[in-house]
């Protein structure tokens, strides 16, 4: 029982939210680059928020179901047709054995989620399934998809069928307000470089990927070109030698040694992960406190979301 890829498309990866608690022994966090429309995916679904998803970077994919389940796709405006037929975004479809799945290339964002009832059946390592290409960890192998793979999952012949309504639904778009949290380095940056940080409008470089967005714009100089290597968070914003902003992201590096001007707000760092290259990012500061605000407005939001229930659908 299972779903086999027929093609993979451009970057496709299994994941869950993530391998935490690892960085002392190097391994870094993985996970959904897009957690929220990873996690409504799996809410629609009626899955544990644990369960272990696909994340289709650009799109491409194309899958042949070997079993009766049900399939929701979320994020990046794709086209997600079955057996040829198209279906909407954000909603539970089921498939039966026989079906073909395929989603297109996006238009707005460029990370989808995949999701199936119950989650694919694939053992963790180091306590997660999330995979991470460049330390060969996580998914069916430590790698990207391939075609002929097969993603173990559980027959499934009932569930609700369950929709994010078009209103609540993000809207992914080609430019984001980044909120940055200063940090303890950030007076290594005269006023002049922090203003010109924080007043510029910087293009999503070709070069950007899970590891990092590098942002390309006038460059930002430092009093300093390097520091003692030390632990890197989620979003920091290193500054290198060339000047040229790097915002790092889930399969960033554990440790590093360029100076870092502040730290991406979370919310906007899963946003930024939807940009294309060419997108254009600008950057707000924002106190801790407004950043903690922001948190758990949006936790408020995510959970008061509405879902609706649609009718069963015939057997084909």
């Amino acid at each position: 029982m299972s779903l086999v890829v027929r093609q993979p498309g451009l970057l496709s990866l299994l994941q869950d939210p993530g391998r935490f608690g690892q960085h002392g022994i190097g391994l870094t966090t993985g996970g959904p680059l897009d957690r929220e429309a990873f996690s409504l995916c799996q809410r629609l679904l009626g899955n544990d928020p644990a369960c272990t998803a696909i994340e289709a970077s650009f799109g491409g994919l194309e899958l042949d179901a070997h079993t009766d389940t049900f399939i929701c796709v979320t994020g990046a405006t794709i086209p997600l047709a079955i057996n040829g037929h198209e279906r909407d975004l954000w909603t539970v479809h089921r498939v039966q054995a026989g079906d073909h799945i395929s989603l297109g290339y996006g238009t707005d964002g460029c990370r989808s989620y995949l999701g199936v009832a119950g989650g694919f059946t694939v053992a963790p390592q180091f306590g997660s399934t999330a995979t991470v290409v460049r330390e060969r960890l996580g998914g069916l192998r430590g790698d990207k998809l391939a075609p002929g793979d097969v993603l173990p999952c559980a027959r499934v012949d009932q569930q609700r069928r369950l929709q994010l309504p078009p209103d609540q639904r993000p809207r992914y778009q080609q430019q984001l307000t980044v909120r940055v949290i200063p940090g303890y380095q950030q007076h290594h940056f005269n006023r002049l470089q922090q203003r010109r940080f924080f007043s510029s409008a910087w293009t999503v470089s070709q070069r950007c990927d899970r590891m990092g967005y590098r942002l390309e714009g006038t460059a930002i100089r430092c009093d300093i070109e390097g520091i003692l290597s030390e632990g890197i968070c989620f979003g920091a914003i290193q500054i290198p030698a060339d000047g040229q902003p790097i915002v790092l992201l889930n399969d960033r590096q554990t440790i590093g040694g360029y100076p870092k001007i502040g730290a991406a707000l979370s919310l906007d760092a899963s946003r930024l992960a939807q940009l294309q290259p060419g997108g254009t990012v600008h950057f707000a500061a924002i106190s801790p406190h407004g950043a903690h605000n922001a948190l758990h407005l949006d936790h408020w939001r995510i959970q008061h979301m509405s879902l609706r229930e649609l009718p069963r659908e015939r057997d084909r």
